[in-house]
């Protein structure tokens, strides 16, 4: 691209700009895996910032230019497992019974990562307070899922696969309440606890859909 009158055409401009912006996404993206690691493994009390910048190749300055607090970290790592959780559970299309097999599968993926299921149930009970940091964010994500939970079995009543007397708003509400409760327990005890068989064996009680 030519320069005219001295200065740089807009278009060269815009194209450096978008450069930057995907360098700087790219960054960040690298940062919440590492973010992910570090919390799935150390939990969100002991991973540190220093110990997620090391992963990186930054300084902890440097982190904090991306990210401007733990805390900030925190909410866009929680919104990264629940996009990775739901490509994994492959619940990201799916509808009806399809999106109720995708709720196991999830289950069965949470076994995985105790660190970040810790994490969550921490962060969830102390974020009731409104003044905590990711208490909007688990405001949404609640309303989120049990939207989504909602028209899957909604979708389960119109094919005639819900049992008589269950209504989909209220099994969204169990389902929801078992998986966080099932979590607890499950950390406390994951010897005697079996997350997935818990969650089919409740899905098989208000459906006639096989888990």
């Amino acid at each position: 691209m030519k320069e005219t009158g001295g200065g740089i055409q807009p278009e060269t401009v815009r194209r450096g700009r978008r450069g930057s912006y995907a360098k700087t996404e790219a960054r960040r993206q690298e940062i919440l895996k590492a973010a992910f690691d570090v919390f799935s493994s150390s939990g969100y009390r002991s991973g540190s910032l220093k110990d997620v910048a090391d992963k990186v190749g930054l300084t902890q300055a440097g982190l904090l230019h991306h990210f401007p607090s733990k805390e900030a970290l925190l909410e866009a790592l929680l919104t990264f497992r629940d996009d990775e959780s739901a490509i994994y559970s492959g619940a990201v299309d799916a509808e009806g019974a399809d999106l109720l097999h995708a709720m196991v599968d999830l289950t069965r993926y949470n076994t995985t990562i105790p660190g970040l299921v810790a994490l969550y149930c921490v962060l969830s009970a102390e974020a009731t307070d409104p003044e905590h940091p990711a208490h909007k964010y688990f405001l949404e994500r609640y309303e989120r899922v049990r939207r989504l939970m909602t028209e899957g079995f909604s979708h389960m009543a119109d094919e005639g696969k819900l049992r008589p007397g269950v209504a989909p708003t209220a099994a969204a509400r169990q389902l929801i309440a078992l998986m966080d409760g099932l979590q607890v327990q499950w950390l406390l005890d994951n010897d005697s606890v079996d997350m997935p068989s818990e969650i089919a064996a409740y899905l098989n009680a208000v459906t006639t859909e096989s888990f």
